[in-house]
């Protein structure tokens, strides 16, 4: 199969990231290593939240494990599916609960980092909001009727649902100052939308509603959108949080509980069928979800819905449930991790051997310590930095840089230099 290629941006980007151990929000597809049925796992959520349905995934996995990287491939494949992402990180500051505005800060981070297929980038709720008007126009036109009626018409069922009528009215003022030219309206629109009025007095003054979206009503304002953002023509959405951890260091246990409990909210609603065309897919530590004093599992109602299921064990998986554990790449999966980062970097005629990736490996498991690069994180930054050397001082021997290793390995550097017995063994014993 022919290896896609890649374009300039892309390279950089991926290089930039990895070297500061960070997941790169391009060109995931140029590194992508293992993981299969997991993001089969992913597909068939999606599948489902297009369907009408709803759901859930808590990945769980160490620091440095994949978590950032799984999640972002999970936006992607709902972008090419047609879905609207929202995502941000957990923070101190952003909260799934809060009296604080800490919520509603999550729901702004979130909604400004608002993306579709065609603005992967974020900011993508104006494209959605005219998306939805113009199509509401394209319906007028064939049904001979005024747009702003059918506008009504499409938002009538949403003024039902919790918080509804003040979305729908919102909605209907960014058509009328898109009708009007007057950009002052629909710029009040959008920071409606995206949580940026934290009084209900500037948004009546602004757009004659009485509500905000504000702490105690996030969660709504997600079903809600999700809805919104199906009758603009898209598939669904799709919320994606990172770094849930930050919920298990809360210092107040009332705090943590009031997250737990809109967990648990959103659990019950999604393994209910209560909401619709809406997806969640979280990103947090062991420690979050298994710590019974700190964690998920201190939560009772969470932890009997949460827990694996007790014949998955001795090697079986069951990826049905709600929590998807990044297992550890395997060493032929890393192998393979290391060889596309060398393609992205030196392109389709490596100057850097097959044998030079052995021993990188070697070198990781033997020397530095398999503590240490236990994750990919780690393996994959040093290794990019390795080529990033190799590549600016061109005089310097690739077995400089590795360190000495018990390796064989002859002047023209293939990997065949290496004893299959003796590489199968030092793979066999590199557990990542």
């Amino acid at each position: 199969m022919k290896t896609p290629s890649i374009k300039r941006r892309e390279r950089d980007t991926i290089i930039q990231a990895l070297r500061a151990g960070v997941v790169p929000k391009l060109g995931l597809q140029h590194i992508q290593v293992g993981r299969a049925r997991e993001i089969e796992e992913l597909v068939r959520d999606i599948e489902r939240i297009s369907n009408g349905g709803a759901a859930i995934r808590f990945v769980i996995g160490e620091y440095g494990s994949g978590k950032t990287f799984f999640l972002n491939l999970g936006r992607l494949i709902a972008l090419e599916k047609g879905m609207v992402v929202l995502s941000a990180d957990m923070a101190p500051s952003r909260r799934l609960h809060a009296t604080g505005g800490q919520a509603r800060s999550l729901y702004a981070e979130m909604a400004r980092n608002a993306s579709t297929r065609t603005k992967p980038d974020g900011g993508a709720m104006p494209s959605i909001v005219e998306r939805f008007a113009s199509q509401a126009v394209r319906s007028a036109e064939r049904n001979d009727r005024e747009p702003g009626d059918m506008i009504r018409e499409q938002l009538a069922h949403l003024e039902e649902l919790t918080g509804g009528y003040d979305f729908a009215t919102v909605i209907r003022r960014y058509w009328e100052g898109f009708e009007t030219g007057d950009e002052e309206l629909k710029s009040a629109s959008l920071r409606w939308l995206r949580a940026e009025y934290s009084t209900r007095t500037d948004a009546r003054k602004a757009l004659g509603v009485r509500t905000i979206i504000e702490d105690a009503n996030v969660y709504d304002q997600l079903k809600l959108f999700a809805l919104f953002v199906r009758k603009a023509g898209y598939q669904g959405l799709v919320v994606s949080i990172d770094e849930l951890v930050n919920l298990y260091k809360l210092p107040s246990s009332q705090a943590r509980n009031a997250n737990y409990e809109q967990i648990l909210r959103i659990l019950n609603d999604v393994l209910q069928g209560s909401a619709s065309h809406l997806g969640f897919i979280l990103g947090g530590t062991p420690e979050f979800l298994m710590d019974t004093r700190r964690g998920l599992y201190s939560y009772e109602a969470l932890q009997s819905r949460l827990a694996e299921n007790t014949f998955a064990r001795d090697g079986l998986v069951d990826l049905s449930g709600p929590v998807i554990r990044l297992a550890n790449l395997t060493p032929e999966d890393m192998f393979v991790l290391l060889s596309n980062i060398r393609r992205v970097m030196q392109g389709e005629s490596p100057a850097l051997p097959d044998s030079a990736l052995a021993a990188f490996m070697t070198h990781c498991s033997e020397r530095i310590g398999d503590a240490y690069f236990r994750t990919p994180r780690n393996t994959v930054t040093a290794f990019v930095n390795m080529l990033s050397v190799l590549e600016q001082n061109l005089n310097v021997d690739w077995r400089e840089l590795v360190g000495s290793v018990n390796v064989a390995v002859d002047g023209d550097g293939d990997a065949n230099d290496i004893p299959d017995n003796e590489a199968d063994d030092e793979l066999a014993s590199f557990k990542l």
